[in-house]
Parts: C-alpha cells; structure tokens; sequence
C-alpha cells in the first residue's frame, strides 16, 4: 500500500492530548485534510449489571474523543475552507446489540455528532460521514461465543478483515467524494450499504388533541404495523457476508 506514517501516544479522550495529536500530523505532513474516529473500547455488560465506570470509560473514548479530534481539526479545517471527518459507527448502535449499550449509545451519538458537524460546517466544505465496519478484530477476538449460533458467527467474521474497511474511508477522505457528507454507510467484506436515517414514516392527527387514553385507543391500531422489531445485527445482516 505505501505511504507515510508517524505515530502518536497521546489520547483521544483527553481534549489537551487529542489536541497534540492534531498537531502531530500538521508537524510531520504540513497539513491534515481528513479525520478518521476509529478509537474504541469494549465494557460489555448486560445493563442491569453495568457500573458507573463501563458507562464513562467507553464514552469517554469513543464519543468525546471523537468531539475532542474533530474540535481540534475543525479550526484548520475551516482555515483551509476543506476536510473530512469520516467516524467508524457500529450496527450494534445502528440496530442494536446485547450487554452493549454503553458502546451502542456512543456509536450512535456519533452518528449525531457527524451529522451535526456536517450540517455546521458544510459552508467551509467540510465533509462528515460515518462508516459501520465488520471486521475480525483484537477487539472484536475479546467477545466470547456463549452458544452455537454465536460461534458460528464468530467463525464467520474471522474471514471478514479489518483491510476491506480501509477502501471506502480512504475515498471519504478524497476530494473524489467532495459531494458526499452526513451519510452512513456500513461495510462488510466485499459489500457496502447505505444505511437509512430517522426520518417520519407514517403520522396522524386528531383536531381536539391526545390523552392516554385516546392515544391507546388511536395511536396503535394506527402506528403498530410500522414499529420496528427488536432486531440484532445478525437479523438484519442475515446472510453471508459476501
């Protein structure tokens, strides 16, 4: 593949030190164009058993850290009138996923944040958009198969590596994706998908206004059929990965 590389030990989580880390690029490159979130932890816990700890720690990198990055990025960025943001998202906030919501709630809070950020900063030709990467990780080896089906799963995803993420991070850092930003995507091998954002499905009204009651008696004949089941990322992706 080539091309350069400078390592840098400080954390993202902390808002002096992801500063350093900004600055570390700028010394060594004499500019940074593009961004990419892609630290993360792991504290998985069925909720009723999570602490206080495995909540802060996983946000603390993942969702401020990512704040902290763009923040110091975004000043030259807007400088430069030009950059990307590209953050590694995760189905597991997308869809949902078990004994995750501490990393569930920050993966999706990133969605927010770069959608947000490409709404602030588009008038600067600043570019944001998340990715929803499947891959056979360090990380993701540390999540123990508890049944059959998991095992096979994990069996799986051992043949989807990290390398077949990099292709579509590195063309939204390109300026041959100057058009594309506030989008989600998700990868999987050979496979990328644009993944749906929240937006109205369906409505209904009632002139004299709601109760309870008359949302019970209304609301659901009305909505249900629309709600969403409570999927896992392996209903939705139901498949082999390709």
């Amino acid at each position: 593949a080539g091309g350069e590389a400078v390592a840098s030990y400080d954390s993202v989580a902390e808002f002096a030190s992801a500063a350093k880390i900004i600055q570390c690029a700028i010394d060594n490159f004499g500019r940074i164009d593009c961004v990419v979130n892609n630290a993360g932890i792991l504290r998985d816990v069925i909720f009723h058993k999570m602490t206080e700890d495995d909540w802060d720690s996983v946000l603390k990198v993942m969702l401020k850290g990512a704040f902290n990055m763009c923040r110091h990025a975004a000043d030259h960025f807007r400088k430069q009138e030009g950059g990307s943001f590209v953050h590694m998202t995760s189905t597991s906030g997308l869809i949902g996923a078990m004994g995750q919501v501490n990393y569930g709630a920050a993966k999706l809070g990133m969605v927010g944040l770069s959608k947000n950020i490409a709404v602030d900063m588009q008038r600067f030709n600043v570019r944001s958009n998340c990715i929803a990467p499947v891959a056979w990780t360090r990380m993701t080896a540390s999540i123990p198969a508890k049944d059959p089906a998991s095992a096979k799963r994990v069996e799986q995803r051992k043949q989807v590596t990290a390398e077949h993420n990099a292709p579509l991070a590195v063309f939204l850092a390109s300026d041959a994706a100057r058009e594309v930003t506030g989008q989600v995507f998700s990868t999987r091998k050979n496979e990328i998908f644009l993944m749906s954002q929240p937006r109205p499905l369906r409505g209904i009204h009632r002139s004299e206004g709601w109760t309870p009651a008359a949302c019970a008696e209304h609301l659901l004949p009305a909505l249900k059929s629309g709600f969403y089941p409570l999927d896992r990322t392996a209903d939705v992706f139901s498949w082999d990965s390709i």
